[in-house]
């Protein structure tokens, strides 16, 4: 067997054995399959699919790749939560505290960032000394005394999809069923979690840009982690326009601690008031999802939420002192206002178009070597519906380095349609989906 095999046979169609999936996996961590091969064989993957077992032997394949963590000894349930990604994703940030405060153990291994999207760590990283690499020890220890933790993959799990994941993001195969299938359910599956929260994104600023196709991802997961004996939920939300006002990293921190102490955007304070009731739900600490929803605007009044992520943030070495003072994150040099073209209702926001616009002026990677500037990125002031004047703010760019200001502001303003004529506004919660049924709930922002 060869890699060329298997790559020939999945780019004409064929079924992939279990023994040619673990070549390719097994091949590839031990070097003996180059990033090229695996890059080819990704592409395959894309256009021509996996069925079901394929799909959870790939998983299985990468999961038996590297070592797990073993939290056994932490008698609770551990609930995780993931998102599929997208334009001012940060719900993470303010919903992994929030969930510890209701008294349920989360350990929480995310990524770095995808495509047009920032990832988890890297806007954690804005944080001065914060570490995303932790041991085994430290993250029981850090569990038990403060009761979360959000950290980065260890060489030693998952390698397959570390390795893979950094691959995906600059051949444009992140966008794959399967291998986000495979690549979640690897890593969750790996850090000894319980239950498991999906946030799947549909729309024009998400991997999945169609409602059906984000389902299909949600019940994939689900069928994956229900028969290897995890709780699982989903929810598909929107991102057919960006998420909250803040798209870049150290801003997406401040916006996180912002909705902590009761303030932030509407829709993403929301949606990270919704995701944490459902996880307490799947911990076991609510009985309905009205019970839950009580307990987390508790914690996030009594100031509880903001003190969980202050000792979080301290536990891993982060300067605590950010959650006071926002002087103390990296600071860019400019801050440029970008004014509307246009008069009429926003009737549209190109989400992705939005992220573009921020990663080229550094606050995401273009290549697996790109370095992030944690400063730069862009406050916004309008969302699809509101009626603007021509010469009105849209946003404020935080800028660093300007040469390709011109580009990333044309990007940005090309990224909004106006029309005469009010919008409806997509729902910011489509639907609950869990093993046995999808159920629409069609919650408004």
């Amino acid at each position: 067997m060869t890699a060329y095999d298997v790559i020939l046979k999945k780019r004409n169609g064929g079924t992939l054995t279990d023994d040619e999936i673990k070549f390719i996996v097994n091949g590839f961590v031990k070097g003996e399959i180059t990033d090229y091969q695996m890059a080819a064989f990704l592409m395959a993957t894309w256009f021509r699919k996996m069925d079901p077992r394929e799909r959870a032997v790939l998983t299985v394949c990468m999961l038996e790749s590297g070592k797990k963590i073993e939290l056994s000894e932490i008698k609770k349930i551990k609930v995780d939560k993931h998102s599929t990604g997208g334009v001012g994703d940060g719900v993470s940030l303010s919903l992994a505290p929030i969930v510890a405060a209701c008294g349920i153990p989360v350990p929480m291994m995310s990524g770095r960032g995808l495509g047009h999207t920032g990832g988890t760590l890297d806007k954690l990283e804005s944080i001065p000394g914060f570490s995303v690499e932790l041991t085994k020890e430290r993250i029981i220890e850090i569990l038990k005394t403060v009761g979360v933790l959000i950290m980065g993959q260890t060489d030693d799990i998952v390698p397959a999809d570390k390795k893979m994941y950094a691959l995906r993001d600059v051949t444009a195969t992140v966008d794959s069923l399967d291998l986000i299938s495979a690549s979640i359910m690897s890593k969750k599956l790996a850090e000894g979690m319980d239950a498991l929260l999906l946030d799947v994104k549909t729309g024009k600023g998400a991997f999945m840009q169609k409602y059906e196709d984000s389902v299909a991802l949600a019940k994939s997961m689900i069928e994956i982690g229900e028969n290897l004996g995890k709780k699982m939920l989903a929810l598909i939300t929107d991102m057919n326009q960006p998420l909250g006002e803040a798209v870049g990293n150290a801003l997406e921190i401040i916006q996180s601690i912002e909705i902590l102490k009761g303030r932030g955007p509407a829709d993403i304070v929301k949606l990270v008031k919704i995701e944490s009731a459902y996880m307490v739900m799947l911990g076991g600490q609510a009985k309905d999802f009205d019970e839950a929803q009580k307990k987390v605007e508790k914690v996030i009044a009594d100031g509880s939420a903001l003190e969980i992520y202050r000792k979080m943030i301290e536990a891993q070495n982060g300067d605590g002192r950010v959650i006071d003072d926002y002087s103390i994150f990296p600071q860019a040099r400019e801050i440029i206002a970008v004014e509307s073209q246009e008069e009429g209702y926003i009737a549209d926001i190109d989400a992705m178009g939005v992220g573009i616009s921020t990663l080229m002026l550094g606050a995401g990677r273009e290549t697996k070597e790109s370095k992030i500037d944690y400063a730069v990125g862009a406050m916004l002031k309008k969302k699809v519906g509101d009626y603007v004047k021509k010469g009105e703010k849209l946003a404020d760019f935080y800028v660093n380095d300007k040469r390709r200001w011109a580009d990333a502001r044309a990007k940005f303003l090309n990224s909004y349609t106006f029309s005469k004529e009010k919008p409806q506004v997509p729902p910011l919660v489509y639907s609950l989906v869990d093993i046995n049924k999808v159920e629409k709930l069609n919650i408004a922002r």
